[in-house]
């Protein structure tokens, strides 16, 4: 099976666990704007439920409960440079965190994450891949296509909290059955 971002999935649909997706990554970057692109980094982020406080967004479908965080993956923007796609840095596609480790091919929308301090983690679950908007046509005119099956996850807060660059990342694996409704 293939997950919504483009990557291989377990045997079995979504998979054994320990088969789906990496377990651990970083926060290289956390960024925010006044709408637009391209975002801002931040030396530190406070996280609400709404997303990062002071971000703000140009359209009405960015952001909301289900958009409040877009994660882009360093490794998905260095493929992008390959492509000679113009990189400014952190920010450039209006993400919000930047990882680095995390393989995105292998996450999918209802997984959790934990970000940052590992003794009270920012909870965020994965809502949906990005979809790459026209906005992204000022940095290539080859977007939003070019962008397609490596352009991340927009994600819900779970946990709000306080988050710094370098703080880890941990993949929790979609929701327990009995907290999905399932």
């Amino acid at each position: 099976a293939v997950s919504a971002a483009g990557g291989r999935l377990g045997a079995a649909g979504a998979g054994a666990e320990g088969e789906r997706a990496p377990r651990e990554g970083r926060i290289l970057a956390l960024c925010s704007g006044p709408g637009g692109i391209p975002k801002f980094p931040l030396e530190r982020a406070e996280v609400q439920e709404l997303g990062i406080v002071g971000d703000k967004h140009r359209f009405r479908l960015h952001g909301g409960r289900d958009r409040a965080l877009c994660l882009l993956s360093i490794e998905e923007v260095r493929s992008l440079e390959r492509d000679g796609v113009p990189v400014a840095g952190p920010g450039t596609f209006g993400e919000n965190v930047l990882t680095e480790g995390l393989d995105f091919r292998r996450l999918a929308p209802g997984d959790r994450l934990a970000l940052g301090d590992p003794e009270s983690p920012v909870l965020i679950e994965l809502h949906d891949v990005r979809e790459p908007c026209r906005t992204l046509c000022s940095l290539d005119k080859r977007f939003p296509d070019l962008m397609l099956g490596r352009s991340g996850f927009v994600a819900r807060v779970l946990r709000p909290g306080l988050l710094v660059p370098g703080q880890p990342i941990r993949w929790l694996g979609p929701p327990a059955r009995s907290e999905s409704g399932a």
